[in-house]
């Protein structure tokens, strides 16, 4: 009987191992809003790191998280690094490309997880306002499908840029 348990629990987990293999090689996670403000007002909000502050979501869940800012203080080279407690970890960001429509940024995380991937701001015109789109996306290694087996990426972080967009709707339309 015990036999066919641990038999049972390795075939299980064998499965579990190749299903993880079928999971797709990248990923993508986006939400967009409408905010009532130029797209000019809006850029420098997420072209200057200094000003994450304002509205990203991450910002106020560890008041002792360790910040350090290199290269210009705003636009292409701008860097911003953190390191803090467990819900929101270590990593660095560059901003890399910088357009009146258009703010792209190299995000690469150290913990809890490393993971390097690319966070694009698009900011379309609309009449009486702007429309943002966050998008991230980057590479699945093999340990993000076994996870994504059990939670996806957009279930892990789309609340998390839902909140960021709604913070950053504030303080653009101030």
């Amino acid at each position: 009987m015990l036999k066919n348990i641990a038999l049972g629990l390795l075939v299980l987990i064998a499965a579990l191992l190749l299903l993880a293999t079928t999971r797709p090689d990248s990923f993508s996670v986006e939400r967009r809003i409408v905010v009532q403000a130029p797209p000019e007002k809006i850029q420098p909000l997420l072209a200057d790191f200094h000003r994450w502050a304002e509205w990203s979501p991450w910002e106020k869940l560890d008041p002792a998280m360790r910040r350090t800012f290199g290269g210009p203080s705003a636009g292409v080279g701008a860097t911003y690094g953190w390191k803090g407690n467990k819900d929101v970890g270590s990593g660095a960001m560059e901003v890399k490309a910088l357009a009146p429509d258009k703010v792209s940024i190299q995000l690469d995380f150290i913990e809890p997880f490393e993971g390097h991937n690319t966070c694009d701001f698009l900011l379309a015109p609309q009449a009486g306002g702007t429309e943002v789109r966050w998008v991230m996306f980057g590479p699945s290694p093999y340990i993000s499908k076994l996870m994504g087996v059990f939670v996806s990426m957009d279930s892990m972080i789309g609340k998390d840029f839902d909140k960021g967009l709604a913070q950053l709707k504030a303080a653009a339309e101030q």
